[in-house]
């Protein structure tokens, strides 16, 4: 089957008992048992079942088993937020005296996420993920995985999955990979070599800005070294789901960043229309590139331009577009805001994978944290309009950029 048939109709939702064509939200904190010998069996498992929501649901089952589907994995695990899901991801696997090696064009709430990771003792080595060379250095053997987002947010830079996956899986450590950017409709990263991938479903696979949620997603095929990764010698049962049996049966379960049925529910409705808002906003997002380029006084960074330093890696990796954000350097900090506070149709929301197109000052805001050496590494600048294109009619984005551009 093909991307929209298959997001519709591989391990659908629904209920057998009713005929309900959508998985009914059961918003139950607890599950019935009926015998203590039953409820005992959970607890151990060895047998399947619900018994309490932070552990497990079935909206949220319903929901895990369709992003396992989209991702091509083996499972998923989803999380209160996309933070969480890194969280939970990368301190599966790592502990006091570990270093991690990862992008320097990440989001700047991870890259402040692995400076707080500093304090459990995990060094973290931001390394610009495009130099090969540069990956390779920065790993040793205290090194415990490579991580970086398909496209960088906001630096828009597209990683080489299969380079990195081929230098990771040398040193005996997984890729892991934020698909957050792209989405599975531009790119499946596990096909590419990738270990272990995370969406902020907050995004676009949710598409609507209605909830915060975030998953992990279980390629199946990297083969743990239990003497490399003492913590996941225990679960060497579980085969090919040791990474997510760990995970279930400890950290995600433990610290209690459960997403809620209701939130599931809204991103099961979300997903369904996945292909197509994505090929939309791309579509626009090409168009409205392309125009603002025109422009001479403006800087625009979009990997789907032949201008992009990225281009190249972009046509090799994406696939149904090149992603609907698009930054835009302005010339001064107080042109960006000029400009954003005249726009009609954007939005000032600190948010991407919306149907309606959002803007953003990331150097003042979602930066605001990075000292000036991370924001240049992340090619934040004070003049950088943050651009996440919607699914508006492309003809009146270009007028309203245009009718702004020729006041400021």
């Amino acid at each position: 089957m093909r991307f929209n048939t298959a997001l519709l109709h591989s391990a659908a939702p629904g209920d057998k008992a009713t005929g309900a064509t959508l998985t009914p939200i059961y918003q139950s904190s607890a599950f019935y048992q009926e015998s203590a010998l039953q409820h005992e069996k959970l607890f151990a498992n060895k047998a399947p079942g619900f018994s309490y929501t932070r552990i497990g649901n079935p909206t949220i089952a319903a929901f895990e088993d369709r992003m396992t589907v989209l991702e091509g994995g083996m499972a998923s695990v989803a999380c209160a937020s996309g933070m969480a899901a890194v969280s939970c991801a990368l301190l599966n696997i790592t502990q006091a005296g570990d270093e991690i090696v990862v992008s320097t064009g990440l989001y700047g709430g991870t890259i402040d996420l692995f400076h707080d990771f500093e304090a459990y003792g995990i060094t973290t080595k931001f390394v610009d993920i495009n130099d090969h060379e540069l990956v390779k250095a920065a790993i040793n053997e205290k090194t415990k995985l490579v991580f970086a987002e398909t496209i960088g947010n906001p630096k828009l830079d597209v990683a080489d999955i299969e380079a990195l996956a081929a230098i990771a899986h040398e040193a005996g450590i997984p890729l892991i990979i934020d698909n957050t950017v792209a989405s599975a409709y531009l790119t499946q990263p596990l096909k590419l070599g990738a270990d272990i991938v995370i969406n902020s479903t907050s995004k676009y696979i949710n598409g609507n800005s209605d909830a915060i949620s975030g998953v992990i997603t279980d390629g199946g095929k990297f083969k743990w070294n239990f003497e490399k990764y003492p913590g996941m010698k225990e679960f060497k049962v579980f085969g090919k789901l040791a990474f997510t049996a760990k995970l279930r049966n400890g950290l995600f379960r433990n610290i209690g960043a459960c997403i809620a049925p209701q939130t599931a529910f809204y991103n099961l409705l979300g997903m369904e229309t996945l292909g197509l808002r994505m090929e939309r906003a791309c579509s626009n997002a090409l168009k409205l590139a392309k125009h603002l380029e025109e422009y001479k006084d403006l800087t625009v960074n979009y990997p789907g331009l032949e201008s992009s330093d990225w281009h190249e890696t972009a046509l090799k990796v994406l696939h149904n577009g090149f992603g609907a954000i698009i930054t835009v350097r302005v010339g001064s900090k107080e042109r960006a805001f000029s400009i954003m506070d005249g726009l009609k149709i954007p939005k000032i929301v600190s948010n991407i994978g919306d149907t309606k197109t959002l803007i953003v000052h990331p150097s003042s805001t979602l930066n605001v944290h990075s000292s000036e050496q991370e924001k240049k590494d992340a090619n934040v600048f004070d003049d950088m309009i943050r651009i996440s294109v919607g699914i508006e009619d492309i003809e009146d984005l270009i007028e309203d950029f245009d009718r702004v551009l020729k006041e400021n």
